[in-house]
């Protein structure tokens, strides 16, 4: 059974017309199947639907992001990788089953894979908790996304989930604690990482994982502080006014692309990722493809450098004032050890055969 979003009424009915005619069983006993109606009624549903989605605003965007029918990461993992192994646990306190992480291969290459899973049906979000993740969440990709740099593994990490989880036990193991030191060790780390935003990317939830080399992200998924409803509730004190706070969030990928928030938007298919999730896989594999390829001549302090700077420049080209009286330069600087510790690492053959001629001339000397 198909879920029809409050302003898919019209799609809706035509569907269910196409379905009718499709199906020569119907009521009025057998009949021939009218292939031209067929296809009229098919085209009318593909201008609908480009109609629909070509203009919609930031709420009903909203809601394509939370959509029941949407692919999750476990579709992503089971589609995009090979060999994935899955690994559990933070060797603090337990399991988080609202993230799945393992190493897999992609192109043939091997490559640390993180996902935020919500789950398909009732039985699963509630075992995936709605994709909010825990303290032990957080820590066991930690400890994953150590242990990939140490073998130089790149991380691509699927992010879908409306925050970190915000119960009592949660808080108590210090939920606050494991995500800024996720978002720490996503900085510090020396392999390429890529995070993509397939749904919903709610809050330090999102972040934790998503302060990555690149950010992409799916055409229809958003990506905020806040969901629009607590940011109704806490500046409107009316959890109603969610369009306007959707609106003033700037939460769509169109929005965050133009901030240079997120560096890339995947695009999906008119009606939303859930109306053609081939299509839709094969747009995420070129992308990841072609980032991946990106940093292919990187080595790990360029990778490092890249991923401060790009965070280090948001928000500095456009704000709320007309000038800024912050460098206009801003970007991790260098210290001296480390340019010379780089440039003895571009140079290191002709400084060892220079060494090696210096000292035969100098004991050529003693012994003459």
């Amino acid at each position: 059974m198909k879920n029809y979003l409050n302003f898919e009424t019209d799609v809706k009915k035509l569907e269910e017309e196409l379905d009718q005619l499709k199906d020569p069983y119907n009521q009025e006993g057998l009949s021939e199947v009218n292939t031209s109606k067929i296809s009229k009624i098919q085209t009318e549903i593909d201008s609908k639907l480009k109609d629909i989605y070509s203009k919609l605003d930031s709420w009903q965007t909203t809601l394509v992001a939370r959509h029941e029918d949407r692919p999750r990461a476990k579709f992503f993992i089971d589609n995009l990788f090979e060999e994935f192994i899955s690994l559990s646990g933070d060797r603090f306190y337990g399991e988080d089953k609202a993230v799945i992480s393992g190493f897999a291969k992609f192109n043939n290459k091997s490559v640390l894979v993180i996902g935020q899973e919500k789950g398909e049906n009732l039985e699963t979000r509630i075992e995936r908790n709605f994709g909010m993740m825990r303290p032990e969440g957080y820590r066991k990709t930690i400890r994953l996304m150590k242990l990939a740099d140490k073998f130089r593994i790149p991380i691509i990490s699927l992010i879908d989930t409306p925050g970190a989880y915000p119960g009592v036990g949660a808080e108590e193991r210090g939920q606050a604690e494991a995500i800024a030191k996720s978002i720490e060790c996503c900085m510090e780390l020396t392999v390429p990482t890529i995070s993509i935003i397939i749904g919903e990317g709610g809050s330090g939830g999102a972040i934790a994982l998503a302060s990555s080399s690149r950010v992409l992200m799916l055409q229809n998924a958003i990506y905020s502080v806040i969901s629009p409803e607590g940011c109704a509730t806490i500046l409107w004190r009316d959890p109603k006014k969610t369009l306007e706070a959707s609106k003033a969030m700037k939460l769509t990928s169109i929005d965050l692309l133009q901030s240079n928030i997120i560096d890339e938007i995947i695009p999906e298919p008119n009606g939303g990722a859930h109306r053609d999730r081939d299509l839709v896989l094969d747009n995420v594999r070129n992308s990841l493809e072609k980032n991946l390829d990106f940093f292919l001549a990187m080595d790990k302090n360029e990778i490092l450098n890249h991923r401060k700077n790009k965070f280090l420049s948001i928000g500095r080209n456009e704000g709320f004032t007309s000038h800024s009286a912050l460098s206009e330069n801003l970007s991790m600087k260098e210290n001296i050890f480390d340019r010379l510790k780089i440039k003895f690492k571009e140079y290191n053959k002709i400084i060892y055969i220079s060494s090696a001629v210096i000292i035969l001339i100098f004991v050529g000397l003693i012994y003459l």
